[in-house]
């Protein structure tokens, strides 16, 4: 009886493994693209074509001339802490940190306002601008107090990129509402941004969907414009619902220089009923200690059905043959107990 329990209690997301096991492994350009998608940490790439070539090229710093490239991924305060339901867009950035890329989180000081209807069947309710200030700066420093606890606790001598926490309240705030869709507006089509499945979702369903949430893709849109321009970022994450605001963004950028940019997605984590996590929810798990002690997030995954852990386990193990030349550590990613103890140890939250 103790030994399943046991077991059970070692079963953690493959994700999890993973950040402590890519210790010891040095991808090659494309085998850090492949290898997190093999254990799913990554789960789309737009556009598909540029994947094969294009971003793994990107990513080359072996290549003469090549330089680190920026990442970005956008968190909106919609609440005062991060929660578990970040937790993969984060291990994403950190994964292209490790490999020496520079990555920005992006506090949505003024697209919270808005509220993203994107995996909602209605409108969020509305926060203050007040709230929303205060949200913001309490995000704010729960992202650098990850980065600093992810440098202390995985440094491994290698030269490591930047993690740079922006608001883009900064930006928006400058803008005036006329000129914004003089110079901008123009450049977005009705059609297209009709066609995202979630304005479809949301036009179908009995509440509809206010102007303020789908103008939200646009506000997206020029936030990875705005940080294409300053901050040469080419490569937006999100979670998979963001996937029609990050095309957004990609067309945008590309009608305004020509240039092209990429999206990189992961998979939504859910609860055990399947449903989305966050504050909205009402189900959030946070990042937290002051909010969800460290046990109760040790718990958060030690309760998910089995089915689903074990779907996870099938999936690895079938695609980690395939990945060994991706440069996927078999013996790492196996060692489990081993893996689940230092989780719990890790203190990265």
């Amino acid at each position: 009886m103790a030994a399943p329990m046991l077991r059970r209690l070692c079963r953690v997301p493959q994700s999890l493994v993973w950040l402590r096991g890519s210790r010891a492994v040095r991808p090659g350009a494309r085998g850090m693209l492949v290898a997190p998608r093999a254990r799913g940490l990554f789960k789309e790439f737009f556009p598909e074509s540029g994947t094969k070539t294009e971003l793994p090229e990107l990513f080359d710093r072996r290549r003469a001339g090549s330089s680190p490239q920026t990442v970005y991924c956008g968190f909106d305060p919609t609440g005062d802490s991060l929660h578990v339901g970040h937790l993969l867009t984060l291990l994403g950035l950190f994964h292209f940190q490790r490999a020496g890329h520079n990555v920005i989180a992006l506090v949505g000081g003024s697209t919270a306002l808005l509220g993203d209807p994107s995996g909602r069947t209605k409108g969020r309710e509305a926060l203050s601008a007040e709230c929303v200030r205060a949200n913001a700066h309490a995000l704010r420093r729960g992202l650098e107090a990850l980065a600093a606890n992810h440098a202390r606790l995985f440094a491994d001598g290698r030269p490591w990129g930047s993690f740079t926490v922006l608001d883009n309240a900064a930006w928006f705030q400058e803008q005036h509402l006329v000129d914004f869709l003089a110079t901008v507006g123009g450049h977005f089509r009705m059609g297209t941004l009709l066609s995202r499945l979630s304005v479809q979702s949301r036009l179908k369903s009995p509440e509809g969907m206010s102007l303020a949430e789908f103008f939200y893709q646009v506000l997206q849109a020029y936030d990875f414009y705005y940080l294409f321009q300053h901050y040469g970022c080419r490569v937006q994450l999100g979670g998979s619902d963001q996937l029609g605001n990050i095309m957004s963004g990609y067309e945008f950028i590309h009608k305004l220089t020509g240039e092209d940019v990429f999206g990189i997605t992961v998979p939504l984590i859910t609860s055990t009923t399947g449903a989305k996590l966050g504050k909205s929810a009402g189900n959030a798990v946070w990042l937290n200690r002051e909010k969800t002690s460290p046990f109760e997030l040790y718990q958060f995954f030690v309760r998910q059905q089995d089915d689903s852990v074990e779907r996870d386990r099938s999936h690895h193990a079938a695609t980690c043959q395939r990945t060994r030349k991706a440069s996927c550590s078999e013996t790492t990613c196996c060692r489990s107990n081993k893996a689940c103890s230092r989780t719990r140890r890790s203190g990265l939250c």
